[in-house]
């Protein structure tokens, strides 16, 4: 998803391409939903699905804007600071007990994003800060799904989450709208789906495991990025691009392997 809105946001406003990916997921989970929607639009936390939503909304926004003037890899490895930030905030917010080597694996991971953007590569500019206020507002995007999960059907969460995304791009959108070329309409109306199956699997894993025990594997996103980035836009990573990846990718392994031994 975030290969196409690179695409997008070259020959669009990110706030357009927002709308699309928002828009083309509220209309296929009210299609496949619409069994049971009544049902599942019910909800007794509708501030904290709001609250969750514009979190999320706010990280796409933010995300989506860096990829005009970043590349793949680069954005990728600015926003792995959002696994810490959920790791803290899960210690402080969800009382999660996280012990010294899951603390450490965690930090080694960040040490690898951080060598990605270190001295030298140029990227210490206004536009570092945007992926970094998206991986801020990512993490208490995650902590609200946590917290939801305990008490709401996954579904409920899905569904809310593009339906108040769409609602709000719609509007936004307006004084930026600019012409589809034809080509694109097919893009469009269907990358969205690529982000709905993936907070889809993400709600249910938050679901089903600790929150602190999942934000190491956001690491893999700065892997794919170096790989989509070029294949896609023929983006060379780096020398540090590739050193990071291995660590933040060896990390998150290492993390879930000394989880499997404890359990």
């Amino acid at each position: 998803m975030d290969a196409v809105a690179k695409s997008l946001v070259q020959n669009y406003p990110p706030i357009q391409v927002i709308w699309a990916r928002y828009t083309s997921q509220t209309v296929a989970s009210f299609i496949l939903l619409s069994p049971i929607l009544a049902k599942v639009l019910k909800t007794d936390n509708f501030k904290l699905q709001l609250s969750r939503s514009a979190f999320l909304f706010f990280a796409t926004f933010c995300f989506f804007s860096s990829l005009k003037y970043l590349k793949l890899s680069e954005v990728n490895a600015i926003f792995q600071i959002s696994p810490i930030l959920v790791t803290v905030l899960s210690v402080y917010i969800l009382k999660e007990s996280v012990g010294r080597r899951r603390w450490l694996g965690v930090c080694f991971g960040l040490t690898g994003a951080l060598l990605i953007i270190g001295p030298g590569t140029g990227l210490f500019s206004f536009t570092v800060f945007l992926p970094a206020v998206a991986a801020l507002s990512y993490g208490f995007y995650v902590i609200s799904t946590r917290y939801l999960n305990t008490e709401e059907s996954p579904l409920t969460s899905f569904l809310y989450t593009a339906l108040i995304g769409c609602i709000v791009a719609t509007f936004l959108v307006i004084p930026y709208w600019t012409p589809i070329n034809p080509d694109d309409l097919l893009i469009f109306s269907v990358f969205g789906l690529l982000g709905a199956a993936g907070h889809f699997l993400l709600i249910f894993a938050y679901r089903y495991s600790e929150a602190s025990f999942l934000a190491p594997f956001n690491y893999v996103g700065v892997v794919y990025g170096s790989l989509w980035g070029f294949f896609f836009f023929q983006e060379v990573p780096s020398f540090f691009t590739i050193v990071g990846s291995l660590i933040v990718v060896f990390s998150g392994i290492y993390i879930w392997l000394r989880e499997q031994s404890h359990k």
